[in-house]
């Protein structure tokens, strides 16, 4: 059992002995509290599976660990009971209720939050925003007083044919019956129809009726920012399955595209690929606040796509983080998703977003946070043509995963990229050896060579595959060797000098980075080679006649 968004292990000494740690243990539920609810394992170590098979826990424990943290916190409801675990071992598993209508914080006033499988601190403005959240996390499971029974047909026929397509789902669901379907997937309770249900399954005036149902629209405006077509969903007689295969199949300029060389034949590589339109719309309709109003707009123009949904970004997630941060809004919502194959993972598709615009040599996703909505960019124009043929022959000849497939189509574009400059562009977080798990086997498989060491290290792809594929990339100084840009500097230096760093980088080759020149003429002048004159920033170099 790992931690999850819903589960946190603990051990035992956290609530016995001179080490308890009730301020800890307080901070944990208030998390739980103000996200979703969840449970504390209590006596499971944070690596185990189980507690000690020895372990034994004192009856009073459970009422105990209650009045605790009834005094450490503030609108935190919780009950704790004793469980025996498979080896016979005890533990105590404290259930921690969310707090629906209330903020939930320690009695010292600190407030805190699930994110993922970590307890993080709300700041100020994450307040506000949890405040204006917290009815959307319980919009999903909210019983509406439409029977059970008043749900459209078809629908519920075509979401059990999806249920059998599907190979996420194990044959245990998929023998359920009608009724323990709808249970199954919160569309129901009671007999009642929830927010959920009329959301996938519910008749068009029902649906229209939810506080909000999402509409759509399309706009598309030409090379000068007028507007060239309009297309409106917003009769709410589709459900999310259905908004999607919509705006997939209604808007032809989803169709063009450009024919790229791969080896003898023709590629052709859409404006917009199919894989990043379903997964920018499952985005959309999986993480939009359902409690607030607005709808999702989609802007064609002559060089971009432009996704805007209402809303911000679920708390903990940020444009920064997007790629490796997932929080679901609409948990219940995003399983759904997920089991149909709507989405690569359940509650985001980010990465493979990435993965695809990236292996066509386009630029990466751009994600922006407005004031009350969040913006997806999509450029539609390919770097490098050479380079999707490039990643094509790497995918035909090596089993990549998705980070391998960004990694590689990252470096590919850059020419070269140093590993500093290579976190920066995915947003990595500082972790140790974050970089060499994105690289995965590509340097196993010397698809991409290193040069230089730790935060120096120069990232490119290997030569000898280039060749074995037959690129015809434009050939610049991003793979030069160190000891001849050393002399590329001392000539430029001989002929200009006195001249500033500035000025050499432009004249020798502005594509090079900046701080690879820098380190090159530090290096000179530790050699003896250059002199520096002047002071800084007005440091001019020449040649050392002495040296």
């Amino acid at each position: 059992m790992k931690e999850t968004q819903f589960i946190e292990k603990k051990r035992l000494d956290i609530v016995t002995g001179k080490k308890a740690d009730w301020k800890e243990l307080a901070k944990d539920c208030v998390c739980f509290a103000n996200s979703r609810g969840g449970k504390i394992l209590i006596g499971i170590a944070n690596y185990e599976t189980m507690p000690p098979a020895d372990q034994k826990i004192d009856e009073n424990l459970p009422s105990y660990i209650k009045k605790k943290i009834a005094e450490h916190t503030i609108n935190v409801g919780v009950n704790a009971k004793i469980i025996t675990a498979e080896n016979k071992g005890e533990f105590v598993e404290l259930e921690v209720f969310f707090s629906a209508s209330t903020m939930a914080s320690t009695t010292d006033g600190r407030y805190y939050y699930r994110s993922g499988d970590t307890c993080v601190p709300l700041l100020p403005d994450e307040l506000i925003r949890l405040f204006t959240d917290k009815p959307s996390f319980i919009w999903e499971t909210r019983k509406t007083k439409i029977p059970a029974t008043e749900i459209e047909p078809e629908k519920f026929a075509r979401f059990k044919l999806n249920l059998q397509q599907s190979t996420r789902i194990t044959p245990h669901i998929k023998n359920k019956s009608d009724d323990e379907l709808l249970e199954h997937y919160f569309f129901s309770e009671d007999k009642l129809l929830t927010n959920l249900g009329v959301l996938w399954l519910g008749k068009r005036n029902d649906r229209a009726k939810l506080l909000y149902a999402p509409t759509i629209h399309f706009l598309k405006f030409d090379e000068f920012g007028q507007k060239v077509n309009k297309i409106l969903w917003e009769d709410h007689s589709l459900n999310p399955i259905e908004l999607i295969e919509a705006v997939w199949t209604k808007i032809p300029d989803w169709k063009e595209g450009v024919d790229v060389a791969d080896g003898m034949f023709r590629k052709f590589v859409p404006n917009y690929e199919e894989e990043v339109i379903r997964e920018l719309m499952a985005n959309a309709l999986v993480h939009r606040p359902y409690t607030t109003r607005g709808d999702i707009f989609i802007h064609l123009y002559a060089d971009r796509l432009e996704v805007i949904n209402p809303g911000l970004f679920p708390i903990g997630v940020t444009a920064a983080n997007v790629l490796h941060k997932n929080v679901r809004r609409n948990p219940y919502l995003a399983h759904v998703f997920y089991d149909l194959h709507l989405m690569d993972k359940e509650g985001s598709g980010i990465d493979k977003m990435y993965q695809v615009l990236l292996s066509n040599a386009k630029p990466m996703p751009v994600p922006f946070q407005g004031d009350d909505y969040v913006k997806f960019t999509i450029h539609k124009r390919i770097a490098k043509t050479e380079i999707v043929s490039l990643i094509n022959r790497a995918n035909q000849e090596f089993p990549l995963n998705t980070k391998e497939l960004i990694s590689l189509g990252l470096i590919a574009q850059h020419n070269s990229i140093s590993a500093v400059n290579f976190s920066k562009e995915l947003n990595l977080p500082d972790t140790p050896n974050v970089v060499s798990n994105w690289m995965g086997r590509l340097m196993e498989w010397k698809l991409i060579i290193a040069k230089g060491k730790t935060k120096a290290t120069e990232y490119l792809v290997n030569p000898d595959f280039l060749k074995k594929a037959n690129f015809k990339g434009r050939t610049n100084l991003k793979r030069i060797e160190n000891h001849r840009l050393e002399e590329l500097i001392y000539q430029d230096v001989k002929i200009y000098g006195p001249t500033a760093l500035g000025e050499i980088h432009r004249r020798i080759g502005e594509e090079l980075p900046n701080n690879k020149v820098r380190k090159t003429i530090y290096a000179l002048v530790e050699k003896g080679i250059l002199q520096p004159s002047g002071n800084r920033p007005h440091i001019k170099y020449v040649i050392d006649q002495i040296g």
